[in-house]
């Protein structure tokens, strides 16, 4: 008996070691993938990747190759006005008015955006503040915000000297207008309470976009003027505006709001200036000085607006080195009845061109860049209609699209392609310089 026992006794302790030792071999290769999946973590590192921040200790940082890709497009055109001759053109038989012949011919390219802006520059103040007109006192049928809705443009900039032409009551009314059709606006608010400027989020890109506009001087001291007009002190706050006199004043607040950008998240920093002077095609001297402070400020882009004409683009560069802005200091007109044949303190046709100004943003782990800049030039057709004369803008691609893809007449035809040479001369070197620093597509060869 104690024999068996000794046997039973000795298989157990094999049994034991056997086991011991089948543990010890599993834990060291365990041991050994470890070891090797950490050290092909580390040569991927040194290969280049961004490491994550779980990686050195902070749960929050994403590497570049788990953040996807996104863009965001933006266009952007000129001053919307609707003068008298085009509001007789619009009226209907019912006595409504009708303005989507403005934008037949835009809408696929505001509706291939992401954000379509153009400058609204008239009023809804309605029958409340007298009849319809346009020029001196923009006063719009509401129709118009239905067309631009249904064109595809979806964000309007709104501080300009025609902002206040129906008053503190049209003020509002136009904000509220626009408010009831979803169309998204800056520039002028219903309420000092409501922001004066918009962060904009497209495809998680914040776009941070501020409007201004000039002031005119007067005589009461303290008080603000929109031309030549003493405005109510409650819309003091509801338009945005700055005064060449006191220019410091208005750097201070643009500082802020950019400050206020960037802690509101904002990829990019837009800026909307209505300034300059009327029909010159060259800026001014204080549209540069402004245009520079602004670049030294951190703003990425300024789109300029109020001369009525085409304006260059610039490539402008920080004084510090740290920032570079692309500037165009007009868009020229969206749509009026400036006409060439009338308008004797601009008869060469600039009035008529206005353009499509459109560039991409691109973000990734790396960043936020403009990946792509582009202009296409616009012509404003008028024509019969049935109760006057109709607008259309059309988009210029090349100076034969007026024959060959719009099949105008060749009076009309021929004035389309003079528009094109117009903008060319103007935007070309500078859009090429701009397009080059970027790396994209130049337009223009």
């Amino acid at each position: 008996m104690a024999k068996k026992r000794t046997k039973r006794q000795q298989a157990i302790i094999k049994r034991r070691i056997f086991l011991t030792c089948s543990a010890a071999v599993l834990i060291a290769v365990i041991a050994l993938v470890a070891f090797s999946v950490n050290a092909l973590l580390k040569i991927g590192k040194k290969g280049g990747d961004t490491s994550s921040k779980a990686d050195s200790g902070n749960s929050s940082e994403v590497s570049s190759e788990t953040v996807p890709e996104t863009t965001a497009t933006v266009i952007s055109t000129g001053d919307i006005m609707v003068h008298s001759t085009q509001l007789t053109g619009a009226k209907t038989a019912s006595g409504d008015y009708d303005f989507t012949a403005f934008f037949k011919e835009t809408e696929p390219y505001f509706k291939a955006a992401d954000l379509a802006v153009a400058n609204l520059e008239v009023t809804f103040g309605g029958t409340e503040s007298g009849q319809y007109s346009g020029y001196p006192v923009f006063n719009t049928p509401d129709s118009l915000a239905d067309a631009i809705k249904s064109s595809g443009l979806n964000f309007l900039i709104t501080s300009n000297n025609h902002a206040y032409d129906t008053g503190l009551y049209g003020l509002k009314r136009t904000a509220q207008v626009l408010k009831q059709r979803g169309i998204e606006f800056t520039g002028t608010r219903e309420t000092e309470q409501e922001p004066s400027f918009v962060i904009k989020e497209i495809n998680g890109i914040k776009i941070g976009i501020a409007n201004f506009t000039y002031e005119t001087s007067g005589q009461t001291a303290g008080r603000k003027y929109l031309n030549g007009a003493i405005i109510a002190e409650e819309a003091n706050n509801l338009i945005n505006s700055f005064s060449y006199d006191r220019i410091d004043d208005f750097y201070s607040n643009a500082a802020s709001i950019i400050t206020d950008m960037k802690s509101g998240g904002a990829d990019y920093i837009l800026f909307y200036m209505h300034w300059g002077n009327e029909y010159r095609t060259s800026p001014d001297t204080w549209q540069k000085t402004i245009a520079q402070k602004l670049s030294n400020l951190g703003v990425n882009m300024i789109i300029g607006s109020h001369p009525h004409v085409i304006q260059p683009v610039e490539l402008i560069h920080s004084e510090d080195g740290e920032n570079t802005t692309v500037c165009l200091y007009s868009m020229g007109n969206c749509v009026s009845n400036q006409r060439q044949e009338i308008m004797d303190s601009c008869p060469t046709g600039h009035t008529e061109d206005g353009m499509l100004f459109s560039f991409t943003l691109k973000k990734n782990g790396d960043g936020t860049v403009l990946s792509k800049l582009d202009l296409i030039p616009t012509w404003v057709n008028k024509y019969k209609g049935a109760s006057g004369y109709l607008y259309t803008i059309y988009p210029l691609e090349n100076a034969e699209d007026g024959s060959t893809k719009y099949s105008l007449d060749s009076t009309a035809a021929n004035k389309a392609a003079k528009s094109y040479a117009r903008t060319k001369e103007i935007v070309a070197a500078g859009l090429t310089e701009c397009q080059q620093a970027i790396g994209c597509d130049i337009t223009f060869k």
